[in-house]
């Protein structure tokens, strides 16, 4: 039986509770931490964890020697400190995404994680899908050819009063806008899927929230060695939030939401519908199997067998910091107005808390901050 912390309990930390609850028999949460300490309570009467502790201070559990895994759910800022002060009491750490503030960030619960022999595994629910599990495996069967461009589209919409939460809409407190908050999901897909890319350039804006410091739109060009390009859209402004992520292979177009198209050449090089490929295509991701568990079950059933199993997990931490790598690459471009060449050295300005926010560019000043919200439902994006 795998006894869970989780740190921070709000919005978030509820889809975490609701995976937990789902394997009752393999694992059972035994503290929760919130600064708000009422928060707190409330999840515990809310979903009957009779066994959890109230706790006001992530601190006061290091000590507890009955704890197997810490479950970090508080804003990005203090991912690190948390996630260190946790391993090096002897923890296993899951952290929500984004890992951390900056890549010197990253490194250090990296070499925590390595010198206290513990699992470091970053949030990343969404590879766990149907969708996009069938996706890459078609990807890797290269049946459509070498990848030579990705659309990614990471679109969400956010009402003016969402930056109104005392963290959020700030450099400091929340490390950026929709790109490091949002679109992290997608920008690790693009990194799972496809790999580092050698070059980024990118812009950045913010058109409709004034009451935040942070970008609400953000679009980057991704160049890879082998001359494939790729762009991120990065959104809290498109209605709808129609997500997607489309690969062009030299053989035929895949993607998520799942559709194929297969062109081949005609003798005076225009297209022709190739359907036998096409069905090849359909066939293969037809034959392979549904996830077992979505969203946040779905990892955490992962984290469970590598507890059980030994099993090395689908994410960890250095895969949180090439997605944070590729965000920091965005933003330093779209501050700089130049191309970034990756990876990023750790002279790098950028690689540091400090020299991110010492240089990017404050849309608007924060105006309001509201302790915390009435009503926590939250949208995790359209399904695929």
């Amino acid at each position: 039986m795998i006894k869970v912390a989780i740190i921070g309990t709000g919005s978030i930390s509820q889809e975490h509770i609701k995976g937990y609850l789902q394997f009752p028999n393999r694992c059972k949460i035994v503290a929760l931490v919130d600064i708000y300490p009422e928060k707190a309570e409330e999840k515990k009467q809310r979903f009957n964890l009779v066994d959890a502790e109230i706790y006001d201070d992530h601190r006061k559990l290091l000590q507890r020697d009955d704890i197997d895994l810490v479950d970090v759910c508080t804003p990005p800022y203090v991912h690190a400190e948390i996630s260190i002060n946790c391993l090096n009491a002897g923890k296993n750490v899951l952290c929500e995404k984004p890992m951390a503030a900056s890549l010197e960030e990253c490194d250090a619960m990296l070499e925590a994680a390595k010198r206290n022999k513990k699992l470091l595994s970053i949030v990343a629910q969404n590879r766990y899908s149907t969708a996009y599990m069938k996706l890459k495996k078609t990807l890797d069967s290269k049946l459509a050819g070498d990848i030579v461009h990705a659309q990614i589209d990471s679109f969400w919409w956010r009402g003016h009063c969402y930056y109104d939460l005392w963290w959020r809409g700030t450099w400091e407190k929340e490390g950026g806008g929709c790109t490091l908050n949002h679109a992290v999901h997608h920008i690790d897909m693009a990194a799972w899927m496809m790999g580092m890319p050698e070059e980024v350039q990118a812009v950045m804006s913010n058109t409709s929230h004034d009451n935040a410091e942070v970008e609400d739109i953000s679009i980057a060009i991704l160049k890879y060695k082998n001359g494939a390009l790729g762009q991120i859209t990065s959104s809290v402004v498109h209605h709808g939030e129609e997500q997607q992520i489309v690969f062009q292979g030299k053989k035929a177009r895949i993607s998520a939401p799942w559709k194929v198209y297969a062109s081949s050449s005609k003798s005076n090089g225009f297209p022709e519908r190739n359907e036998e490929l096409e069905r090849e295509i359909e066939k293969f991701y037809e034959s392979l199997p549904e996830s077992k568990y979505q969203g946040h079950a779905a990892q955490l059933d992962d984290i469970l067998n590598y507890f059980e199993t030994g099993e090395q997990v689908l994410i960890p931490g250095e895969e949180g910091k090439n997605a944070l790598e590729l965000i920091t690459a965005i933003y330093k471009s779209a501050t700089t107005k130049q191309p970034v060449k990756l990876p990023l050295a750790k002279d790098d300005p950028f690689y540091t808390v400090a020299g991110i926010q010492a240089n990017v560019p404050h849309f608007y000043e924060k105006s309001a901050n509201i302790e915390n919200f009435d009503n926590e439902k939250i949208t995790l994006g359209r399904e695929m």
